[in-house]
């Protein structure tokens, strides 16, 4: 792709499709739900009558569009999947759960971290998405979405601390079961 010229769908998924794969795959927790997406994001491109002027915000645009498209799968799920531990760590990090009572196994914990993000308001979960699953600083996140980073952060402690009284709920719930 010469500078200064559009891309075409092909040369932005020959670039980009590992990227919004991965990205993907991060938030669904599933390899046959990520090529879902993969293919949703660009097919979704192929499908405007005219293809938008992205030029370097390109991995910005598919990005977004990856992690939205995920968290529309994660919510139209029936059954939930098992997801990776790493995804519940920044909302238990401020709570002491490190004794063996009170940890539950990590696809159980990741199952419902998955559902409760799939019960978010959609910008609340892309958010959460974005800065603790793809590890984006709350300045780029700003960036990313055209918004004031107080915005990110006040949206972000909102939401952390929504997820941090269901966590407590659910294993309160589960002592007594």
């Amino acid at each position: 792709m010469e500078m200064g010229e559009p891309a075409t769908v092909r040369e932005l998924f020959e670039e980009h499709h590992q990227h919004v794969l991965r990205a993907a795959y991060r938030i669904t927790g599933s390899a046959q739900d990520a090529e879902d997406v993969l293919q949703t994001v660009f097919t979704r491109l192929l499908r405007r009558p005219e293809l938008p002027e992205l030029g370097d915000k390109a991995r910005a645009y598919l990005h977004r569009a990856a992690v939205n498209a995920a968290l529309d799968v994660v919510r139209g799920r029936k059954g939930l999947q098992a997801v990776p531990i790493e995804f519940a760590e920044p909302v238990l990090k401020a709570r002491d759960m490190d004794r063996p009572d009170r940890m539950r196994s990590d696809s159980e914990l990741g199952s419902w971290l998955r559902e409760a993000l799939s019960r978010l308001r959609p910008k609340s979960a892309e958010l959460f998405v974005l800065r603790f699953v793809e590890g984006y600083s709350n300045q780029e996140i700003a960036d990313l979405l055209g918004t004031t980073v107080g915005t990110v952060a006040v949206t972000l402690h909102r939401t952390r601390s929504r997820l941090r009284r269901e966590i407590t709920g659910l294993l309160g719930g589960m002592e007594h079961a």
